[in-house]
C-alpha cells in the first residue's frame, strides 16, 4: 500500500511540475508587409518550454497565405512607372526566443523577444523586358531574411487551457530593416 501510494504522489507532482513547464499553442496569425502594403493572414503552432520560475524559451513557425496585390515595374533609364503586374506573396517565418513571464495566476501578461527567419514568396515575374526593375526588388532577390520580433501580450488560463494574444515588430533585414506589424490569437495548452 505504501508503494502505491508513494507512486501516485510522485506522479501526481510530476503532473503539477509539468503544467508549470510546457506550453503548446497554435494562432492565427496577422502579418503587415511594409514593402508590399499587404496585410497576410495565416496559421501557426508555438512550443514554449519554462528554464526558470518567469522565463520561458519558446519556438514558433507559422505561414501566411498568398495575398494578391500590384507590383510597380520602373524605367530604369527614366525611373517612371513603365508596368504594373499582378503579383502573389506568401511568407514563411520561424522564431526562437525567451519570454518573460509570469506563471502564477489566471492572467500572464509577458513580453518576448525572438530572432529567426522570414521567407517571402513571390510569384515569378512574366514580365521579359530587361530595363525594368521591381519596386520590391530586394524581396526578389533575396526573399530569405534575418528577423527580429520584440512583442508583448497576455495570456489568460483557467487551469491547463487558456488564451493567448500577442502583438509586436516583427522586423526582416533587406537592404535595411523593414518593420512590420504582428498579431496573433489562439488557443494554449499547458501541461
Amino acid at each position: 500500500m505504501r508503494i502505491l501510494t508513494l507512486t501516485c504522489f510522485l506522479l501526481l507532482t510530476s503532473f503539477s511540475f509539468a503544467q508549470q513547464r510546457v506550453e503548446l499553442g497554435i494562432f492565427l496569425d496577422s502579418l503587415s508587409i511594409s514593402q508590399t502594403s499587404t496585410n497576410n493572414l495565416g496559421l501557426g503552432a508555438r512550443f514554449g518550454y519554462r528554464v526558470h520560475h518567469d522565463v520561458m524559451l519558446e519556438g514558433e513557425l507559422a505561414y501566411d497565405y498568398g495575398i494578391n496585390f500590384d507590383e510597380a515595374y520602373l524605367n530604369i533609364s527614366t525611373g517612371s512607372i513603365s508596368a504594373i503586374e499582378h503579383t502573389s506573396i506568401g511568407v514563411t517565418h520561424g522564431l526562437f526566443g525567451p519570454t518573460l513571464q509570469r506563471s502564477e495566476g489566471h492572467f500572464h501578461p509577458y513580453a518576448t523577444l525572438k530572432a529567426g527567419f522570414i521567407d517571402f514568396r513571390l510569384s515569378t515575374s512574366l514580365l521579359p523586358y530587361s530595363d525594368i526593375a521591381s519596386t520590391i526588388f530586394g524581396l526578389r532577390t533575396s526573399n530569405l531574411n534575418a528577423a527580429l520580433y520584440p512583442a508583448a501580450g497576455i495570456a489568460a488560463t483557467l487551469g491547463p487551457v487558456g488564451l493567448r494574444l500577442e502583438a509586436g515588430d516583427e522586423m526582416y533585414f533587406n537592404s535595411g530593416a523593414h518593420h512590420n506589424l504582428r498579431i496573433t490569437f489562439g488557443p494554449i495548452l499547458r501541461f
